[in-house]
């Protein structure tokens, strides 16, 4: 008995696009579905934005001093930000996980578009687990005292501008998923997402570091990302000066360029990585 042939993709642009999309939705339901089959992902979920907004703001930021003396509203930015560096390490344990139980498989035996799985999986990350999560931290920060003082135009822009690079971090850990290929090599990586979030303004100023380590943190995506939150929502922390390092002098505008610069080189190489493992 042989295998039905695929059918062939459309001739036109604009019919290859709306076939990458439909199938891409797809693959966003299915993440609603594991969300509905498996609520223990859901209750934790629930529960991890609580326990890091007390974790860093009752426990931590009663030793600690930052410009505006209310360290909650100074904290808040900086876990928005590692929740949206999150997606990287992630999507990275997913697709590993899809990769080495052969879901990868039984996508590419279908009639799908080749990039609408690896697109779908981004999407998904960005519009469930990534819009879910920062909805439940801003419940979790509201009930702390945490408010964005600059208006719902500058609020609404710094979550899109949340989403948005999350939605590029999310092609990064899906490449590094293929790449990997195997949940437990992914896994032994989880950890790694603590120090890169750590090593940055989110939880405390920079300016107690030494100057070779207050560098690294200056120039690290999350720091810029921290500082556009802070800036757009009107909390204390943000930079000011004659003397900043680029990313943190215009942070919004850094937050698009590292965007567009992730977009720009891990798309193609994630639609290919997903292509050559059938090879």
């Amino acid at each position: 008995m042989t295998a039905a042939p695929m059918p062939a993709p459309p001739a036109s642009l604009a019919g290859r696009l709306r076939w990458t999309a439909a199938d891409a939705s797809v693959l966003v339901g299915r993440e609603l579905s594991k969300l509905r089959q498996e609520p223990g992902q859901l209750l934790t979920a629930l529960i991890f934005p609580g326990i890091m907004v007390l974790l860093f703001g009752y426990v931590f930021g009663s030793a600690i001093q930052v410009p505006g003396g209310d360290y909650r509203e100074y904290l808040m930015p900086g876990l928005f930000s590692m929740i949206t560096f999150s997606a990287v390490l992630a999507l990275m344990l997913q697709v590993a996980t899809d990769a080495s139980h052969g879901v990868m498989d039984r996508f590419r035996s279908m009639p799908m578009a080749r990039s609408a799985v690896p697109l779908g999986q981004v999407g998904a990350d960005t519009l469930v687990s990534g819009l879910l999560a920062l909805l439940i931290m801003v419940g979790a920060g509201l009930l702390v005292g945490w408010r964005p003082h600059n208006g719902p135009v500058a609020t609404a822009e710094a979550f899109a501008l949340l989403l948005l690079i999350r939605f590029a971090l999310s092609w990064v850990g899906c490449y590094l998923g293929l790449l990997v290929g195997d949940e437990r090599t992914a896994d032994n990586f989880v950890p790694l997402s603590l120090p890169v979030s750590m090593l940055s303004n989110s939880f405390v100023p920079t300016d107690g570091m030494p100057a070779w380590l207050r560098v690294v943190a200056e120039w690290n995506p999350v720091s810029a990302m921290t500082a556009a939150s802070r800036d757009l929502f009107g909390n204390p922390g943000a930079p000011t000066g004659d003397d900043l390092p680029l990313p943190l002098a215009h942070p919004v505008a850094a937050v698009l360029v590292w965007s567009a610069v992730l977009l720009a080189v891990f798309v193609p190489l994630t639609i290919r990585a997903y292509q050559r493992r059938g090879r």
